[in-house]
């Protein structure tokens, strides 16, 4: 890895070379990254990986005109002619007036503890071990009869970010992961699904064991699905797909989607959405948080913001540019890569719970369907629309009585979510998190 020293001379002099070289402003971003991943399968090692990667980003602004290029060799003689060559570029590159800096003012100064970093890499033969625990365990539930493999991986990267209007920042976040999908039955009558568990921190992930079991157990429970009648009746989405939901709103108030009329809550502002008991948040601050991070893409300072409101919309996501075209200013949700222009995103988005357990959620349904998977995408954003092929439990007189699949749900996101109601069982497992969701209503095709 790249010494801090090494990253900050690095960026610093590639800002100043693109300045000397007629650029009115730019910006550079390091990332460095370490990846490394095994595969278990039947009790044998498949598969071990590992990459090490270095990617440099350089952006330039001449007038209203902007150019990137990116390189992953850092040597001196590569990084010499990329300030020239980018800012040659820029000078012929359309105008943009939305693109530029963020503004000086909102820049980060202090920068979050966030323990985002493990400094203990684990070693290939602990990752092995990872593997083979967990696919063991998922293997050692009776009725598996195949496996698709266990995994386990370990990743680290380092993120250096410079400006030319005085920012200077960087962090470090490891991830660590391990998972598992086996079959059950035979034949025709094969049924599939896995269990996986990450974390920032080792000691955070769950037990390998815990996991695979798991993982054998859904399985199982999957055997000898039955059909449905096709019918209107409520939909209770387990965790493991009510964060799509959350995701399905981000996607709807990106600040670039607004700005071009393509989200079907671009008139929403200050309404109610959802219901009013509702209320939705991103945190880039969360402690070892899957997506937490100091600063944005754009090094402005990012904090804790509710976008759902008791049920009210009360803020877009966005990042300059986006901000420009709605004449607004960027609330610090921009995301980048080294080889293009930030964009609008979330960091760690979840709903926050509600007061029933998700048995109490099951209450007064005489006929309903618990979702356990979705298939395909169904999604129209600029519209709501809102239909994709699932899989799960049917639900007769508020309990659990029979695994069904080849169902197909539909209905349009805005109705939704004003008739939704989340259960009390949050938990932050990923990025984007969301508790049992209940949904009123919904069509169910089936048989």
């Amino acid at each position: 890895m790249t010494s801090k020293q090494n990253k900050e001379e690095v960026l610093e002099s590639l800002i100043q070379a693109a300045r000397k070289a007629g650029a009115d402003a730019a910006d550079a971003l390091l990332v460095e990254s370490v990846s490394a991943g095994v595969t278990y399968r039947l009790g044998k090692l498949e598969d071990v990986e590992r990459a090490e990667s270095t990617d440099l980003g350089l952006r330039v602004f001449v007038g209203a005109k902007v150019a990137f290029v990116s390189s992953n060799d850092l040597s001196k003689d590569r990084l010499a002619g990329l300030p020239e060559r980018a800012v040659a570029m820029a000078r012929l590159a359309p105008e943009d007036k939305y693109a530029g800096l963020a503004p000086k003012e909102l820049l980060a100064r202090d920068f979050p503890l966030l323990d985002l970093e493990d400094k203990n890499e684990p070693s290939t033969d602990m990752l092995i071990e990872r593997a083979r625990a967990v696919e063991g365990a998922a293997m050692a539930v009776p009725g598996i009869t195949n496996s698709e493999g266990g995994g386990a991986s370990f990743g680290r990267s380092a993120i250096a970010l410079a400006t030319s209007e005085g920012f200077r920042g960087g962090y470090a976040a490891t991830s660590h992961g391990i998972g598992v999908a086996v079959l059950a039955g035979e034949g025709t009558g094969m049924e599939r699904d896995y269990a996986e568990s990450s974390a920032r921190h080792a000691a955070d992930m769950e037990a390998p064991e815990l996991v695979g079991k798991r993982a054998g157990e859904r399985t199982v429970k999957r055997l000898n699905p039955q059909q449905a009648k096709s019918q209107r009746a409520p939909v209770i989405y387990d965790p493991r797909v009510s964060a799509s939901l959350v995701g399905s709103f981000a996607g709807a108030i990106s600040g670039s989607s607004i700005a071009r009329g393509v989200s079907f809550l671009k008139d929403k502002m200050g309404q109610a959405v959802f219901g009013p008991s509702i209320n939705i948040i991103d945190d880039p601050h969360r402690m070892r948080g899957q997506r937490s991070k100091p600063f944005d893409g754009e090094g402005v300072a990012n904090h804790k913001m509710a976008l759902i409101e008791n049920g009210v919309l009360t803020a877009w996501l966005l990042d300059t540019a986006s901000a420009k075209q709605l004449g607004l200013t960027t609330n610090g949700h921009a995301a980048r890569g080294t080889g293009g222009p930030p964009a609008p995103s979330v960091t760690n988005l979840y709903m926050a719970p509600g007061k029933l357990s998700p048995e109490e959620l099951m209450t007064g349904i005489k006929d309903g369907f618990y979702v356990t998977e979705t298939m395909g995408f169904g999604v129209n954003g600029v519209t709501g629309d809102y239909s994709q092929g699932a899989a799960g439990f049917w639900i007769e007189n508020g309990k659990i009585a029979y695994p069904v699949s080849g169902l197909t749900i539909a209905s349009n996101l805005k109705d939704m979510f004003l008739n939704l109601t989340p259960a009390n069982d949050l938990e932050f497992r990923h990025g984007t998190n969301a508790p049992t969701i209940r949904v009123e209503g919904m069509t169910i095709a089936g048989s």
